[in-house]
């Protein structure tokens, strides 16, 4: 048994390791960007794969360019097996979001992106990308991310009023500045996105749409969110998130640019794949393309519609509105807290989510004027609207009462009762907790 074999030879990475598994279980786990995989994808991702290296594709191009899986690209021998679930997770990522090409290969969004924008874009090129404090994400051009130190970025913004995306005035500053990349998606926005308009202004201008999808990538698999695929020239994502797999990356991308984004994720951004990472990439695809997906994604969006109302009829401001997708943001500014403030108090009462700027903040981002809250996690574990509207009162309870370590203690045995209706990882547990016992 691995777990044991972990425990004898080094007990402290054990304790870590159990300690946090324990507490995945017993919190709220309400981080949009956070989720859990299943045991099916552990499994890949604790392989024997992750002794392989294996530069290069599990195909080859002829003289045109075209794809041929019958002959590797590979620059190291012994990847026939490697070859077999990379190529799984590119044609079950193609089928999943009926795209031209998928490069299954990078190890984060960032990078993906990166490979994305060196793909189509030169250093010092124009790109747009939506501001981080109106939901964008580091990637989209921040000035301490690669994004903004390498190219000439002009943020967009949310309209003051809707706090929606304006699509008529970002194609008037589409046209003034002639960006050579226009990238859509977000980290915090939580309205649909229209990306069949990003591409009207990226045609109006000439620029390129690169659509970043990691939070919204389930809602797009399973139907729920219109889909960038069709008209964006390159799609990037996330594998966790929404989609519910291990922590990664792939990029998406019509057949035309195929050679120019595999030649920029390899050898233009990282060397050796993780060979590992890829094969619990193929099963998440997998699992994302069975039928039950579709309903969990729509269990996702009521949870968030049910706690997103839940807070507003409790007096709590919503960012847009509301929310159309699995994500939500207060301004707690009406509550006199800050979103720091938010967050610790939350996270004594085991309710784990994280601080996030509002547009047009007035705080620092380490400060920030709201928090960010998510439903992916809590609906893995099958919890449905009931206990969104509890969730919701619970959080309440404790930003009403800030600073009142009595009613922290009430809140978190509130969780502790709700967290037992929903066990996760209980056979992990309860191997970890045997194993220590001999210890």
């Amino acid at each position: 048994m691995k777990e044991d074999l972990l425990a004898k030879i080094d007990p402290e990475i054990f304790a870590a390791i159990r300690s946090e598994t324990n507490r995945q279980h017993s919190t709220l786990e309400l981080i949009a960007s956070e989720n859990f995989c299943s045991e099916a994808v552990l499994a890949a991702l604790g392989s024997v794969l992750t002794n392989k290296y294996a530069e290069g594709y599990p195909y080859s191009r002829d003289k045109e360019g075209n794809i041929n899986f019958a002959k590797d690209g590979r620059y190291y021998g012994g990847c026939e097996f490697v070859n077999q679930s990379e190529r799984l997770a590119i044609e079950r990522a193609k089928r999943l979001f009926n795209a031209e090409h998928a490069n299954v290969q990078p190890h984060s969004g960032t990078q993906a992106n990166m490979a994305a924008y060196y793909a189509l874009a030169n250093p010092g090129d124009t790109i747009f990308g939506l501001n981080l404090s109106h939901g964008g994400h580091l990637s989209h051009g921040h000035p301490v991310n690669f994004s903004g130190k390498y190219f000439n970025v002009i943020h967009y913004s949310v309209d003051p009023k809707t706090e929606t995306i304006n699509y008529d005035e970002l194609l008037k500053m589409a046209k003034e500045h002639k960006p050579k990349i226009i990238v859509s998606g977000a980290s915090a926005y939580p309205r649909t996105l229209y990306f069949d308009k990003f591409q009207e202004i990226c045609e109006a201008v000439g620029a390129f749409q690169v659509a970043d999808i990691a939070h919204i990538a389930g809602l797009v698999a399973a139907g729920l969110h219109p889909s960038p695929v069709p008209y964006a020239d390159v799609v990037t994502t996330t594998t966790h998130k929404t989609l519910r797999g291990p922590r990664g990356a792939m990029i998406l991308c019509k057949a035309k640019y195929a050679e120019l984004i595999d030649k920029t994720t390899f050898p233009g951004m990282q060397g050796g794949p993780l060979e590992h990472v890829i094969a619990a990439k193929a099963v998440c695809f997998q699992e994302a393309l069975r039928d039950d997906f579709k309903q969990y994604q729509k269990q996702i969006i009521y949870n968030a519609k049910t706690l997103a109302d839940t807070l507003a009829s409790l007096g709590y401001r919503l960012v847009a509105g509301g929310t159309d997708t699995h994500l939500m943001l207060l301004d707690l500014r009406n509550k006199n807290i800050t979103g720091r403030d938010a967050e610790r108090a939350l996270g004594q009462a085991n309710i784990t989510v994280n601080r996030n700027t509002i547009p047009f903040d007035p705080q620092k981002p380490f400060i920030a004027s709201g928090i960010r809250l998510g439903t992916p996690a809590l609906t893995t574990r099958g919890m449905k609207e009931p206990e969104m509207q509890k969730i919701g009162k619970m959080i309440d309870k404790v930003l009403s009462n800030i600073g009142n370590e009595k009613v922290y203690r009430e809140v978190a045995a509130e969780v502790k009762e709700l967290v037992e209706s929903f066990p996760l990882y209980s056979e992990r547990r309860a191997i970890y907790d045997s194993l220590v016992a001999k210890l």
